[in-house]
C-alpha cells in the first residue's frame, strides 16, 4: 500500500510538471535509551520536497520533526528506508562523498542563541561555509561576499566585526540565514526558526525567508507548529503525530478541507480575533498520549482520536489519495 502511495504522488507531480529534489521512501529511526528500550521517533514517512515549493512538516513537540530534517540533511544515519537527492540515492553515502551535496542543502537552526559561535565575530560566522568549502581564498574577496550576505538578509555592514552578543534574537537570526545561504544552496530547511522570537520579530524573518526564496529560487522545508505562521509560508503542508504522517496537502485545501482528524483539531486550536466566535463550542484532545516507546497499535491517534473503532485500534491506515495531492491516513475517508 506504502507502494501504491509513492507511485500516486509521482503521477501527481508529473501531472502538474514538478521535480522532485527531494525524496523520503519509507523512511525509519530509531532510538535505544540506556535502559535499551526503542523510541520510534519516525515510522515508514515518504516524503516528497517539490522544485521551488515550501513545504511546511507540523505537529507538536516530540512528534518526528526535527529528527527527520536531521534523517534529510545526513546528519544522522536512517534505520530503514531510502533518501534520495534528485536521483542519487544518500541514504548511506559516505561523509566525504555527501560533503559535495552538503553544499546544496543547508539548514537554518531553531534557536539564534545557540546555533552561533560566541567567540567568533559575524565575518568569521558568515564566512565559515565559504571556508569549508575553501572559496573565495582572497582575503578582500572573501570579506566582499560576506558584506553582500549581510546586506541581502538586512544586517548593517557597521556590524561586520561585532560578536553574538552583540545582537538581538531577530539579528542573529539574520546572520544564521546568512550563513545558511553563503554556499548558494538548492535546498533550505529551516527548523522552528522564527519559534524563539518575538511575534513582531517573526514577521520580518518570515518576509525574508520569502523574499529569498524569490531571488534565489530556493527549494525550502519549513518545520513549524504555529499554523498562523504555516498558512504564510507554505505551499503545501505534511502534517505529523507520532513519527507518522497523518495529511499532506496543498496549503489551502488542507485549510479548507482537511480530512484527518488531528489535522482538524490542530487546525481548530487556532485563536480567531472575531468576537462572534467566542461561545462557538470546540473539540478538544482527549485521551492518553502515546508514548514513541510504545505506539499503540492499529492508528496511532486513536487513542485521542473520538471517531475511532475497533478497525482503528487493530489496523494501521495508510496514505488514501483524497483529492488532488491531498493524501491522508484515516479509515474515515473510506
Amino acid at each position: 500500500m506504502n507502494q501504491q502511495r509513492t507511485e500516486k504522488v509521482t503521477i501527481e507531480e508529473k501531472r502538474a510538471g514538478a521535480e522532485a529534489v527531494l525524496r523520503a521512501e519509507h523512511v525509519t529511526k530509531e532510538f535505544r535509551t540506556e535502559r535499551k528500550q526503542i523510541v520510534h521517533a519516525v515510522s515508514d514517512v515518504d516524503l516528497t520536497l517539490l522544485r521551488g515549493e515550501t513545504l511546511a512538516l507540523v505537529g507538536e513537540s516530540g512528534c518526528g520533526k526535527s529528527t527527520l530534517a536531521r534523517l534529510l540533511l545526513h546528519l544522522i544515519p536512517v534505520t530503514d528506508g531510502r533518501i534520495y537527492y534528485g536521483d542519487t540515492e544518500i541514504t548511506h553515502m559516505k561523509e566525504r562523498e555527501f560533503k559535495h551535496i552538503r553544499r546544496h542543502m543547508q539548514l537554518v537552526f531553531q534557536d539564534p542563541y545557540a546555533s552561533l559561535n560566541p567567540r567568533m565575530t559575524v565575518r568569521d560566522i558568515i564566512a565559515e561555509p565559504l571556508d569549508t568549502y575553501r572559496l573565495y581564498q582572497n582575503k578582500e574577496e572573501r570579506t566582499e561576499k560576506v558584506l553582500e550576505l549581510m546586506r541581502r538578509t538586512g544586517v548593517p555592514e557597521e556590524f561586520l566585526m561585532r560578536y553574538p552578543h552583540q545582537f538581538s534574537g531577530g539579528q542573529r537570526q539574520r546572520i544564521g540565514i546568512a550563513r545558511a545561504i553563503a554556499l548558494d544552496p538548492e535546498i533550505l530547511i529551516c527548523d522552528e526558526p522564527v519559534s524563539a522570537l518575538d511575534v513582531s520579530v517573526q514577521s520580518q524573518i518570515l518576509n525574508l525567508l520569502k523574499k529569498l526564496k524569490e531571488e534565489m529560487h530556493l527549494t525550502s522545508l519549513f518545520i513549524g507548529h504555529d499554523l498562523s505562521v504555516i498558512d504564510f509560508i507554505a505551499d503545501r503542508i505534511a502534517v505529523m503525530f507520532l513519527g507518522r504522517m497523518c495529511e499532506i496537502a496543498p496549503r489551502e485545501e488542507l485549510f479548507r478541507d482537511p480530512q484527518h482528524p488531528y489535522t482538524r483539531f490542530l487546525l481548530d486550536a487556532i485563536p480567531h480575533a472575531d468576537p462572534h466566535l467566542r461561545d462557538r463550542k470546540k473539540q478538544f484532545l482527549l485521551g492518553e498520549v502515546p508514548s514513541p516507546i510504545h505506539p499503540p497499535e492499529g492508528c496511532c491517534f486513536h487513542t485521542r482520536c473520538p471517531y475511532a473503532d475497533e478497525r482503528c485500534k487493530t489496523e494501521r491506515p495508510e496514505m488514501r489519495e483524497c483529492g488532488s495531492g491531498h493524501f491522508a491516513a484515516c479509515y474515515r475517508l473510506s
